[in-house]
């Protein structure tokens, strides 16, 4: 799909674009670099922007009815007006977003980061904003943990053999 000279894709390199107005009902930019693009008024129902940077995007008005914005960066992004019904912003970052008159009904905000986001006049109606994320208090590495269960899974092997060895008796 190209709208104004802009290839819409996947993953797509989108920065600074102009996209006011434009119709991408269904469209899929996931992981999408969308950072201070023109959305005004856009109509991006359904839309899939899963893990796309909208960093300082400006979505004012913009039609986001059951969008897909899952762990989506919109920090600093203004959605002022923007109908998010049933849009889809869990784990979504929002730091420092204009929400201003939004419209969030039934939304999911499920661990989206919200600190210094402005959501004045917003209808939160029936919005999903349960789960509050604590912070993680384990460090162990990755291969720290992998390395302890080979070592488990070793001791159980060994510990298998052995009862293996008694019914074989």
């Amino acid at each position: 799909m190209n709208i104004n000279g802009y290839e819409i894709k996947p993953g797509a390199n989108l920065v600074g674009a102009y996209l006011g107005c434009a119709y991408l009902v269904g469209a899929n930019l996931s992981g999408a670099h969308l950072v201070s693009a023109n959305l005004v008024s856009a109509n991006l129902r359904g839309t899939n922007l899963s893990g796309a940077d909208l960093e300082g995007a400006d979505l004012s008005c913009a039609a986001l009815r059951g969008a897909d914005l899952r762990g989506a960066d919109l920090r600093g992004a203004y959605l002022e007006g923007a109908i998010l019904r049933g849009a889809d912003l869990y784990r979504a970052d929002l730091r420092g977003a204009d929400l201003r008159g939004a419209y969030l009904y039934r939304a999911d905000l499920r661990y989206a980061n919200l600190e210094g986001a402005n959501l004045e006049g917003a209808n939160v109606t029936e919005t999903i904003l349960d789960g509050k994320e604590e912070p993680s208090q384990d460090t162990t590495s990755l291969s720290e943990k992998v390395k302890e269960l080979e070592e488990e899974n070793k001791k159980l092997k060994d510990t298998l053999k052995a009862i293996l060895a008694l019914l074989d008796t």
